[in-house]
């Protein structure tokens, strides 16, 4: 029986925690600054250090068509993904927040047969009992009270897990280079969107939105991102994109914890459904031939292409891409 190395246990606990706590912080961040601009500042400085190192090691800029393709990659997963996401969190908890992006495979698996492949049996299964958690979970009396944070979160699962799947036909450079490219452009678009929208650029005076800030550009989107391609060149992609299944859970225990943040029956309820429907997807993934494509963890998470840590996991077993958490 093989064991796992110290190094891939620190990465696996890095994801797994990491990943789990970024959706209280947004929530904490929102305290000192407005949600787009958040967003905005968040990615421009850590795409913006992220770019830097990889200069610093020799790696070559993108291409004018490579840049282009990860301007309309971040405006989708970082623009609408993560944008969408800070504007529900104003009104939606981050526990009820994580568990309905769980359900982010099952929106992909449905985008892979527009790009030609169709869903199987058991992703179709797998689709259909993840949609019974979605409509019990927004059948909740939060997502009930909050119908605009409720539709701010369908539309970022539709806009990530559409350039997921779109982003495998389009020329994004290999391994980080292509995560800050997306950064750095998803993050202009969302300052412009910010400044259109007449939001506040005032940055938090109080010690809390600012630690949040900071430990989502230092800790979400450049030490978990690292933890996770190492992850994706040292161990298989079922383990790499193992933290869809325990960021949920962590998710709600941190907000509970540290949030005050109540937890309701129907989450509780549609917790076990949305995760055993991707872990049908990812069984179905596994089952599947070499050489065919499932709609499955492009998990922040694709092989050497550009992650985006900060969802679950959505596209291809055997080209992982990550969220940008």
């Amino acid at each position: 029986m093989r064991t796992l190395r110290l190094p891939v246990l620190a990465c696996l606990l890095a994801v797994y925690l990491v990943w789990g706590t970024t959706y209280f912080a947004i929530s904490v961040a929102l305290e000192g600054f407005a949600p787009l601009f958040q967003m905005a500042i968040r990615f421009l400085v850590a795409g913006a250090l992220l770019m830097t190192f990889q200069r610093l090691r020799g790696a070559p800029l993108p291409t004018a068509r490579q840049w282009r393709d990860c301007g309309a990659i971040g405006a989708l997963l970082l623009g609408c993904g993560m944008g969408g996401v800070a504007t529900a969190e104003q009104w939606i908890s981050s526990g009820a927040t994580t568990v309905l992006i769980g359900a982010l495979p099952l929106c992909a698996a449905l985008w892979s047969g527009v790009f030609g492949r169709r869903p199987g049996a058991l992703e179709w299964l797998a689709v259909l009992l993840g949609s019974i958690g979605v409509v019990l979970l927004t059948g909740g009396a939060e997502f009930r009270a909050s119908p605009l944070g409720t539709a701010a979160i369908l539309f970022a699962i539709t806009c990530w897990s559409f350039g997921s799947q779109w982003s495998r036909r389009l020329d994004i450079p290999a391994g980080a280079s292509g995560f800050a490219a997306e950064m750095l452009l998803g993050g202009t678009l969302l300052l412009i969107v910010s400044a259109l929208k007449g939001e506040s650029w005032a940055i938090a005076a109080d010690w809390r939105p600012l630690l949040a800030w900071a430990y989502l550009v230092v800790f979400g989107s450049l030490i978990a991102f690292s933890a996770y391609m190492y992850l994706v060149a040292h161990v298989s992609p079922a383990l790499a994109t193992s933290y869809a299944y325990v960021n949920p859970p962590v998710a709600l225990l941190v907000g509970a914890w540290l949030g005050g943040e109540t937890i309701a029956p129907e989450t509780w309820t549609a917790l076990p459904l949305i995760l055993g429907a991707v872990a049908l997807l990812a069984w179905a993934a596994a089952r599947t031939p070499a050489g065919e494509t499932v709609a499955q963890a492009q998990s922040f998470p694709a092989s050497d292409r550009a992650v985006q840590p900060g969802f679950a996991i959505e596209n291809a077993i055997d080209e992982p891409r990550c969220s940008a958490r």
